[in-house]
């Protein structure tokens, strides 16, 4: 079987239990991977020999999610944007041109959680940093303040 036709079962198969972003989310996926294997020298039949059939992929794709707490059923708007919608595809990706990358949740959340967490360290450095310096102005400040009440 050859990538595209790999991709189109797949495609086909996840539509019958996930929703449409989530067939798009793990069909790209899949092929980014295939992509990657053969960049890495492994050939083409190779790469879909180890991922299998692909009506398979999908039913434990569908239980994962499933299992998972993420909404299924079918998604007949997904099948119709695949049939009736002609696309133009990159030669190099096998991938629709003019489409944005979707990361996966998980990932946006682990993304979002380490930069929050990497603000936060910055932070707590510059402040450590900076420490010093600000108890110096601080201090000063508090000495003005009372000589000026001893004055008037």
């Amino acid at each position: 079987m050859e990538k595209t036709e790999f991709i189109e079962r797949l495609q086909r198969a996840l539509a019958a239990g996930i929703s449409s972003s989530q067939v798009a989310e793990n069909v790209r996926y899949y092929q980014d991977y295939i992509d990657s294997e053969i960049r890495k020298g492994r050939s083409e039949k190779e790469v879909m020999d180890s991922l299998g059939d692909p009506r398979l992929l999908a039913k434990s794709i569908i239980e994962a999610n499933k299992h998972a707490g993420v909404s299924y059923g079918s998604n007949q708007e997904y099948d119709d944007e695949v049939a009736d919608e002609p696309q133009e595809w990159d030669s190099d990706r096998s991938t629709p041109k003019g489409r944005s990358i979707v990361l996966p949740g998980w990932l946006v959340m682990l993304i979002i959680t380490v930069l929050v967490l990497l603000v936060i360290g910055v932070a707590f450095s510059l402040l450590y940093l900076f420490a010093p310096v600000i108890m110096v102005v601080l201090v000063v400040l508090l000495l003005v303040k009372v000589f000026q009440g001893r004055s008037h």
